[in-house]
């Protein structure tokens, strides 16, 4: 019990000094962004954490010894993940799906129109990934593991899944969406994009090679 508490509560400073670097990093943003964007970037940085975890396990057996913290780094990025999607759902959206979708109504035009393409779907995406990620986080206990058995091993392995779509709806913002083409005034680059790149680059990279020594380990036995 006492070994939880002190994972958990370094964990929760990781997760709280991640969350100040993004907020003080861009001073220049309207308040209600930089907060969301903010728990958003941090919930990715524990979530990179969590996933490289894993493979560095299986090519420097040394590192193993990290694997017992992928449960508290893959719970406070659940925390955070689930934060950034309340604020956005609470402070952009206003409690309204049409809005959450992309689609604002236009008094000119009498009607709702879609004013961002792609809005919609890179925020489809990033629910998908918060849902899977609740159930990981209900599931992240010994009960769980116990009354699952194997199949609470297959369901984590959704982790991926998590990661790959949480990259995708980041890149979004991150590319995409905050263009010249957009209607409102455009905020200056983040910083965070060839960062973020990276990121994902040694997550699929390191993956590949530990699929690859896996599969060589197995060819030779």
């Amino acid at each position: 019990m006492k070994n939880n508490f002190v994972r958990h509560t370094i964990a929760g400073v990781l997760a709280a000094a991640f969350l100040w670097i993004f907020w003080t990093s861009r001073p220049d943003w309207s308040w209600d962004m930089r907060l969301w964007k903010a728990f958003g970037d941090a919930a990715f940085m524990l979530l990179f954490i969590t996933l490289v975890m894993g493979p560095l396990a299986r090519l420097w057996p040394l590192s193993a010894k990290l694997l017992p913290w992928r449960k508290y780094t893959g719970i406070w990025f659940g925390v955070m993940a689930i934060i950034h999607g309340f604020l956005v759902w609470n402070g952009w959206a206003r409690w309204d799906i049409s809005r959450f979708f992309g689609y604002e109504y236009m008094p000119e035009l009498g009607r709702m129109v879609r004013l961002e393409p792609g809005f919609g779907l890179a925020n489809l995406i990033g629910v998908v990934a918060l849902l899977v990620t609740i159930v990981l986080m209900a599931t992240s206990t010994e009960w769980a593991l116990k009354y699952l058995g194997r199949s609470w091993k297959w369901l984590h392995y959704s982790a991926n899944t998590i990661f790959y779509l949480s990259a995708i709806h980041t890149a979004y913002f991150l590319y995409i969406h905050y263009t010249l083409s957009f209607h409102k005034n455009v905020p200056p680059p983040d910083w965070f994009r060839i960062p973020f790149l990276l990121l994902v680059a040694i997550v699929f990279l390191l993956q590949i090679v530990a699929f690859i020594k896996t599969v060589k380990k197995q060819g030779n036995k």
